[in-house]
């Protein structure tokens, strides 16, 4: 009886101590399985040994045992039912919780699972049930929350960083680039600013009037004239301006990205945000695009009577869909193959207000004195120009191309950065158009190599080529004499 009386105390003082460091949660959830009491290794040892007392004593035991194990049932009993009766309590916090969560036409279930008693619950009602007034101005009429603005483009940007990590394979320099080059007709001094701008970096950098498709400068021209790489980003531009001719939108009009994230265009090119375009690319369908990208000189020869120049690829089919689709070629032009000389004459339409010309290339004295501009096409694209301006400008000045004014700020550089690969190649581009004291002029820098080969240096190479233009007194006005003499007079239109 002693021994019984011994065990249940230490019980009793365990279950004492246990409530007070245990939440009430978790001690609901361990009292949820009857437990078995422990029994000392004391008594254990006693009730293995035989007991040598009177018959009588020898008969009360069994009662007292018994005694003991109808007390210890009901304290188990007791235990089970201030378990159920505690239960609907702490299933609220032990349980999977289904928050319903309903925006616009679309409604979330999210499940929140807290396996840790009420300890988690604080944090996650104040987490879901609590919304701030902000959260609420977010919300439309219609119950749909939208995000916009510099919240949007951290989360699009998040979005697209996400990927594999890619191994880089070719040399992102070279040991002259101007090798084989054919320079007599070329304007020397814009040439000598581009070869110096471009340094020993294994690319191409072009120089056009665009009010005339003359080629005042090619560095590299072996590459120049290649059958060209990826457009990347740069492929956007086109894209733009097929969404804005066929009314899908404004400057102001905001897209939606899906989920809560909408953009309008500006942002959009500045920062080359890719779901963007890829979501334009779906509306427009692939044959509308390839369309548009005819017209602006994609998959045709962009000069005229240029030696060695070579065509550009634009597919006849949509890209498959597991690979992205129409989507992934307005964004990153994958499966387009442009030269640089067509995306030369492309900037040279915008710049001028929608006149593309065949780009000419001059081969001596005698050429210039005698050159006169050829048209190709004329777009219907000058409505349209004043609505991408803005994004333009806004990638040279807060966006993928603000490198360019870490060595240049005099005038305004309108531009469009572009970076992907391709087996195990990067490809960097910036096209840019300037609106000088004399007019405008084009230009256009592609990089390949490996890892130092992107858009943003590519933006950098053109500051470096205007900053050099700027301090030999190129855009200074000038004579008519000698602006026939050293390049074709430039309008502003």
């Amino acid at each position: 009886m002693a021994l019984n009386f011994r065990c249940n105390t230490r019980i009793t003082l365990c279950l004492a101590l246990a409530m007070l460091s245990v939440p009430r949660a978790r001690l609901a959830l361990s009292q949820a399985a009857p437990t078995r009491p422990r029994t000392s290794a004391a008594a254990k040892t006693a009730a293995s040994k035989p007991i040598a007392s009177k018959p009588t004593a020898h008969k009360a035991r069994p009662s007292t045992a018994a005694a003991s194990r109808a007390a210890s049932s009901r304290t188990t009993a007791s235990r089970t039912a201030a378990s159920r009766a505690s239960r609907p309590a702490s299933s609220r916090t032990t349980a999977s919780k289904t928050v319903p969560r309903t925006t616009g036409s679309s409604s979330r279930t999210a499940k929140q699972t807290f396996s840790r008693g009420s300890a988690a619950a604080p944090r996650v009602r104040s987490a879901t049930s609590v919304r701030t007034p902000s959260a609420a101005r977010r919300r439309s009429a219609s119950g749909t929350r939208t995000i916009s603005g510099a919240r949007a483009l951290q989360a699009l940007r998040r979005r697209q960083r996400r990927g594999p990590v890619e191994r880089y394979y070719a040399s992102s320099f070279t040991d002259d680039p101007t090798l084989g080059d054919s320079t007599a007709g070329e304007d020397p001094v814009v040439r000598d600013a581009a070869v110096q701008a471009l340094g020993n970096l294994n690319g191409t950098a072009l120089a056009i009037d665009p009010s005339n498709g003359r080629i005042l400068a090619m560095v590299n021209q072996k590459l120049a004239l290649s059958s060209g790489a990826e457009p990347c980003s740069t492929i956007k531009l086109a894209v733009t301006l097929a969404a804005l001719d066929e009314g899908l939108i404004t400057r102001d009009t905001p897209v939606n990205l899906g989920g809560h994230y909408s953009l309008t265009l500006t942002p959009a090119l500045a920062h080359s945000i890719n779901p963007y375009f890829e979501t334009l690319g779906r509306m427009l369908g692939f044959e509308r695009v390839k369309h548009y990208a005819n017209q602006f000189g994609l998959g045709e020869l962009a000069g005229y009577n240029i030696p060695g120049e070579q065509l550009g690829v634009y597919p006849d089919t949509e890209l498959p869909t597991a690979q992205g689709g129409v989507g992934r070629m307005c964004s990153f032009g994958e499966g387009i193959s442009m030269t640089p000389l067509q995306l030369g004459a492309l900037v040279s339409a915008i710049a001028n207000g929608g006149t593309l010309f065949y780009l000419q290339h001059p081969q001596s004295p005698d050429e210039i004195a005698s050159f006169q501009p050829m048209v190709k096409r004329t777009l219907d694209i000058a409505p349209l120009i004043p609505e991408m301006r803005d994004g333009l400008e806004g990638a040279v000045d807060y966006g993928t191309g603000r490198a360019l004014r870490e060595s240049f700020r005099e005038f305004p550089v309108l531009g469009k950065t572009g970076t992907c690969s391709n087996n195990g190649t990067r490809f960097g581009w910036f096209a840019s158009y300037a609106d000088t004291p004399t007019g405008r002029i084009v230009t256009v820098v592609f990089l390949e190599g490996g890892r130092p080969t992107f858009g943003p240096r590519a933006a950098e190479l053109t500051g470096q080529l205007y900053r050099t233009l700027w301090d030999r007194s190129y855009f200074a006005p000038k004579s008519p004499q000698v602006a026939t003499s050293s390049r074709s007079a430039r309008s502003n239109p």
